[in-house]
């Protein structure tokens, strides 16, 4: 599932940008087909004018024309349809035919740039959508090969590893996440100091255990979706004005997640310079055992939520992984 996640995540942009730069071509072949670049301007007549559509959005009444012109001599007719201006039987009015048909006219010429400009951006498309995702397998192949796929079975049930809950916490001046034990007692937080609608946030991190405590700017998640396929989305944020999974990567981390371990609950696989370093899996918004069964609530309510094992007291590193999963809403592997 990870492998079919990420070749769908990866294969994104390619997705996306492809089909839509073979889209701008095949229109610009069509509107080449329709070019009256070559067409010649003569004098028409305007024999009879009806009444057409009204526009509502210019608020304006459309008119059908019939009109008379004369080409080497021969007499033509022919029809515009859908203008807008002011118009009288018996006036003048520019007309443009094909000099290799003159039954066919046009009341404006058009060019060849527009078509030529279409063809030009969707090449761009389609280059930018294959580079992109060349880039991304690439670098999902070299953290691949940095960072070997852990063994996690039994993980929960090793010796050494402990339980915590990540949980959302909106119900004071700071609003934010924290980790805290079985008794409650948080371990690490991250509050939001300072929310913006433009810009960065300001993120207080406490570390209860050590009592250091530190600053960062959070950018706002920006999610890049290039289809609404399922899995062909992916998000970051910037820490410090790092790209948040870049951070993590620097650090040794991987993650890994599976679909069918408690449906419909997500749950991460963690490993950190190949080693396994945790698991943690979504929850309802009662993330303690007591208080689920006391409130009778199961259900995942989202991103915000999770249980976790490990064998590591790096809180640190271990608020960062769930934070930048809660806030990029990152559902596959990373």
């Amino acid at each position: 599932m990870n492998k079919f996640a990420r070749l769908m995540r990866d294969s994104g942009p390619a997705r996306f940008f492809v089909p839509v730069g073979i889209i701008l071509i095949v229109f610009a072949i069509i509107l080449f087909s329709l070019n009256t670049g070559k067409y010649v301007e003569t004098a028409g007549k305007i024999t009879s004018v009806t009444e057409g559509a009204y526009d509502e959005e210019q608020n304006q009444q459309q008119y059908d024309l019939t009109v008379a012109y004369t080409v080497n001599g021969k007499d033509y007719t022919g029809t515009f349809n859908g203008l807008t201006g002011t118009f009288k039987t018996g006036d003048a009015i520019k007309v443009f035919y094909n000099p290799e048909d003159p039954a066919k006219i046009t009341n404006a010429k058009m060019g060849s740039l527009i078509p030529i400009i279409m063809i030009a951006v969707g090449v761009l498309a389609i280059v930018f959508g294959l580079m992109k995702t060349i880039k991304a397998f690439k670098k999902s192949k070299e953290l691949d090969a940095t960072n070997p796929t852990a063994d996690f079975d039994g993980f929960k049930r090793g010796s050494g590893v402990t339980e915590y809950y990540f949980r959302w916490d909106g119900n004071s001046l700071k609003p934010g996440y924290l980790i805290e034990d079985a008794d409650r007692k948080p371990l690490f937080e991250g509050k939001m100091l300072k929310n913006t609608l433009v810009g960065a946030r300001t993120f207080e991190f406490t570390n209860h255990v050590t009592g250091e405590v530190k600053e960062h700017d959070v950018g706002h998640t920006v999610t890049q979706t290039y289809n609404n396929s399922f899995l062909g989305a992916k998000s970051w944020f910037k820490f410090d004005g790092e790209n948040i999974w870049d951070l993590l990567h620097e650090r040794g981390l991987r993650m890994n997640a599976s679909m069918f371990s408690k449906f419909p609950n997500m749950c991460y696989d963690v490993s950190k310079d190949g080693v396994p370093f945790a698991q943690f899996e979504s929850t309802s918004m009662y993330v303690h055992e007591d208080e689920e069964a006391e409130h009778t609530i199961k259900v995942p309510v989202g991103r915000m939520y999770y249980r976790c094992w490990t064998v590591s007291n790096d809180f640190e590193t271990l608020f960062l992984m769930m934070f930048a999963t809660s806030e990029t809403q990152q559902a596959m592997v990373e």
